[in-house]
């Protein structure tokens, strides 16, 4: 009965949990859009994939082919492991962002040199985590859309899917596009964190030592984070989104250059940036909550929730 007050009491045990409620809403939701953008990463617009690319072309036809469902598919695999990824992510960040920055007095926070370092390696370690859990998110998203790229059936579920793939592909499979996901979450990070700290600070002076900022500051500064650290990497994700849709019976790409280099001559430039604007809206909403979670679990009386300067 005692366990939640006494892990909440910690700072630990404070940022572990914070960061996992935060997860846990941005996921449920930012998955729908998460769907659309995974399709049109995929689709060609050469004929490939049977069809436009478009954003709305694309949720139209999920929602008449396959129903409202479809654009949950694949999001057991991430919520079964988001609250420990997220909680893992925020509280690694903190402890590294002070490893980097050890003069700084406990009391203040650290430096944003230091805040964007410790992002990197948060990046880098969570890629370990994530890669297997977004190999087996992306296959079950594509669902019905597109067979020749996934298996000749439909997956019925993130389990089905990690079965089958070590069954014919072993450990190489699960961890396909594990080094495409390092080069995204290093500088992805470091610019997501860094991001978040700057702006709250221009939108809030002096509320990164104080701790009193308003919600709409934590919105605003969250969701443009979200959004900054998704340009910067976007061309990368592009490219594992390809990597991680293959099969043992079905490899178009031999690795990361093969992959960009098709992708380009086939494509143009322009596939490198497919399906942004649909990531841009959703890295929006979704970081906005997730940092607004994380800092109001975070936080016990200092957030100012009523004022009408937070209605954006």
């Amino acid at each position: 009965m005692d366990f939640w007050p006494e892990i909440h009491a910690t700072s630990w045990g404070r940022e572990f949990v914070a960061g996992g409620l935060g997860g846990i809403t941005g996921l449920v939701s930012g998955h729908p859009l998460d769907t659309v953008r995974i399709r049109q990463q995929i689709l060609s617009t050469g004929g490939g994939g049977g069809g436009s690319s478009s954003a709305f072309t694309i949720l139209r036809n999920a929602l008449a082919r396959e129903g409202p469902a479809s654009l949950y598919r694949g999001m057991g695999a991430p919520l079964a492991t988001v609250a420990f990824q997220n909680a893992m992510v925020f509280q690694t960040n903190a402890i590294l962002s002070r490893a980097f920055d050890k003069p700084v007095s406990p009391k203040d926070p650290p430096s944003l040199k230091a805040v964007a370092l410790g992002g990197i390696g948060t990046g880098v370690l969570q890629s370990l985590m994530i890669s297997p859990v977004e190999m087996i998110k992306i296959r079950l998203q594509l669902g019905r859309s597109e067979k020749h790229l996934t298996e000749q059936q439909p997956y019925k579920g993130p389990i089905m899917v990690a079965k089958n793939v070590w069954r014919r592909e072993g450990i190489r499979g699960i961890y396909r596009g594990l080094g495409i996901t390092v080069l995204r979450d290093g500088p992805s990070h470091g610019v997501y964190f860094w991001t978040y700290e700057y702006m709250r600070e221009v939108l809030h002076p002096g509320c990164r030592k104080s701790g009193e900022e308003r919600l709409s500051t934590m919105l605003v500064a969250g969701g443009l984070a979200g959004v900054a650290s998704w340009i910067v990497c976007y061309p990368f994700d592009v490219a594992k989104t390809k990597l991680q849709a293959q099969t043992c019976d079905c490899l178009k790409y031999n690795g990361t250059v093969d992959c960009l280099r098709k992708s380009i001559k086939e494509e143009g430039y322009d596939v490198l940036w497919r399906g942004l604007g649909t990531t841009v809206a959703r890295a929006f909403v979704v970081h906005a909550v997730v940092f607004s979670a994380y800092e109001i679990t975070l936080s016990k009386h200092n957030i100012d929730i009523t004022s009408d300067e937070d209605i954006i």
